[in-house]
């Protein structure tokens, strides 16, 4: 027995092709006219950092965990002082981690046993005056600060940074292909796409120069910023006719 579809079923068949096409994407043609250029060119930018990301930090032993606990809180009060003191802004000084654990003693063939109790309490601190922060630095060491890296220098403004860096580079590709062009007897029409190729890059400088005076407790730490490069790479396809 042969059944037939309601009319209803029949028109929605026929149409689901069509409604199907019409969401396919559809490839951009190469115009026949022309001659397709593709270019990567990579783009640079140059800026002496203006921001420096230190970890300074307490580290105190006790043998107690409590008394490690209000050794630590107080040396770190005075660090935290002196960072007010010297100008950092409330803004600029962030915990990034606080650690209580107990100090052991192993010998063979015995169970551990706990000898004390090791508190630390490490800062994140920004400087937005790079030439400052080696004077900053030692007077954080003394005031007890006693667990410090860094410092990591990099740009208060990176995406400004890397924005030139992109139109850097977007310039070097038309030039090249304003020459390719030249060469080939042919001139730019447009430009038929551009992506950015790769990630973007940046340097990071040689960041510090430490200097110890000889026979003498106090050290001279100083911050050298040098310079910091961005690196931008793009992709442009060119129309030449």
């Amino acid at each position: 027995m042969i059944r037939t579809l309601p009319l209803a079923a029949m028109l929605m068949l026929a149409a689901a092709p069509q409604a199907f096409a019409q969401v396919q994407p559809v490839a951009q043609p190469i115009p026949a006219d022309g001659t397709v250029l593709d270019i990567v060119a990579e783009g640079t930018s140059t800026h002496v950092p203006d921001l420096a990301l230190i970890q300074a930090g307490v580290v105190t032993n006790a043998a107690t965990a409590g008394e490690a606990m209000q050794q630590n809180a107080a040396r770190m009060s005075a660090v935290l002082a002196a960072l007010r003191k010297a100008g950092v802004a409330e803004r600029d000084l962030q915990t990034s981690a606080v650690n209580l654990s107990p100090q052991y003693r192993y010998q063979e063939n015995k169970p551990p046993v706990i000898t004390g109790y090791q508190a630390s309490n490490q800062l994140t601190v920004r400087f937005r005056d790079v030439a400052k922060s080696g004077t900053i630095l030692d007077a954080l060491v003394a005031q007890g600060a006693n667990n410090i890296a860094g410092p990591n220098l990099t740009l208060a403004d990176e995406a400004g940074a890397l924005d030139e860096a992109r139109r850097d580079a977007i310039a070097k590709a038309k030039a090249r292909a304003a020459l390719y062009a030249q060469a080939a007897g042919l001139k730019v029409d447009r430009i038929l796409l551009i992506s950015e190729a790769g990630t973007p890059q940046m340097v990071q400088p040689m960041p510090m120069l430490m200097r110890g005076k000889a026979m003498m407790a106090e050290a001279d730490t100083a911050i050298i910023p040098g310079e910091q490069k961005i690196t931008a790479s793009v992709s442009v396809r060119f129309l030449l006719k």
